[in-house]
């Protein structure tokens, strides 16, 4: 789908909204968090993630001399601040980009050019918030069947060398059996993983997932809440010992309104960690934690 010019500036003027409204805290969409009660936030952005053997036959395995990183950085494709010292970070790092805005194609190709893992940032209806700040293509609850399955298989088509997806928004989606379920076969179709970014502790990605047979993979800690390179350096220490404790850590940060401060930030942790952390693509963890493999079953325009 091509966006005309007026168009993108128009969703552009609404990411900006968004992003003014969430540094005065009255909402906090901009950076992907629309957690359904405000009142479970703090454990829904340190959950356990669902690494274990007992959620599932998944033939999980965790390697002692490893200790691993996945960094995600969530709303590129919008030309957001922090995407370019982003894609200059020294790591494999993984870039979740938006489909159908003005720098989708730019942004993949530069992260697949640079050796990172790219992946679809599908926005998906939050249980509160405005539908527009979504941006086109949104995966919304009065979608029916078809509708979810042509709007997903559009957005993998729309981001160039995607090998996975994970949710923008989307608390309201993701507990919806009905949408996720279409949401994740087309994605295994595709050859694609789905990172739950667990914006609902009542997801039901996990489950859906270990019973169609693919990773449960989840986010364990958000870096940048909080637009200050204080609590960003706080909750990269908790990603760290996270790391350091269960051997590996999925965290998801953010371009725009903090991504100045988190890529900042970002540089200075892979500096001060390295030699303790070993920083990988999510399609890493993906392959050798839970040994999965693309087996697509449907032919994909990606490259």
């Amino acid at each position: 789908m091509k966006e005309k010019k007026s168009y993108q500036y128009v969703i552009s003027a609404f990411f900006a909204l968004a992003l003014l409204l969430q540094s005065s805290g009255d909402i906090a969409i901009a950076t992907g968090l629309d957690i359904a009660d405000p009142k479970t936030a703090t454990d829904i952005r340190t959950l356990p993630a669902r690494h274990t053997p007992e959620n599932g036959n998944m033939n999980v395995q965790s390697s002692a001399q490893h200790k691993r990183m996945a960094i995600i950085i969530d709303d590129a494709g919008n030309d957001m601040k922090g995407t370019s010292e982003i894609l200059a970070t020294p790591v494999k790092l993984t870039l979740a980009v938006m489909p159908f805005l003005q720098t989708t194609k730019k942004d993949a190709i530069a992260a697949h050019e640079k050796g990172m893992d790219v992946i679809v940032h599908m926005p998906m209806e939050p249980n509160k918030g405005r539908p527009e700040w979504l941006g086109p293509g949104a995966i919304t609850a009065n979608l029916t069947d078809e509708e979810v399955r042509e709007r997903v298989e559009k957005a993998i088509d729309e981001v160039p060398y995607a090998v996975g997806m994970n949710n923008h928004m989307g608390s309201k989606i993701t507990s919806d059996k009905r949408i996720m379920s279409i949401v994740l076969d087309v994605c295994r179709e595709r050859g694609l993983f789905f990172v739950d970014s667990r914006t609902n502790f009542r997801s039901v990605v996990g489950e859906l997932a270990i019973a169609k047979n693919m990773p449960p993979v989840g986010n364990d800690i958000f870096l940048d809440d909080h637009n200050s390179k204080q609590q960003i350096r706080k909750q990269m220490d908790l990603a760290a010992k996270r790391a350091l404790d269960k051997d590996m850590c999925v965290v998801i940060g953010h371009v725009g309104h903090t991504g100045l401060n988190t890529s900042a930030v970002v540089h200075e942790s892979v500096s001060r960690l390295k030699g303790q952390i070993e920083f990988v693509g999510i399609s890493d963890l993906v392959r050798d934690v839970w040994h999965w493999q693309a087996e697509p079953k449907l032919p994909t325009d990606n490259k």
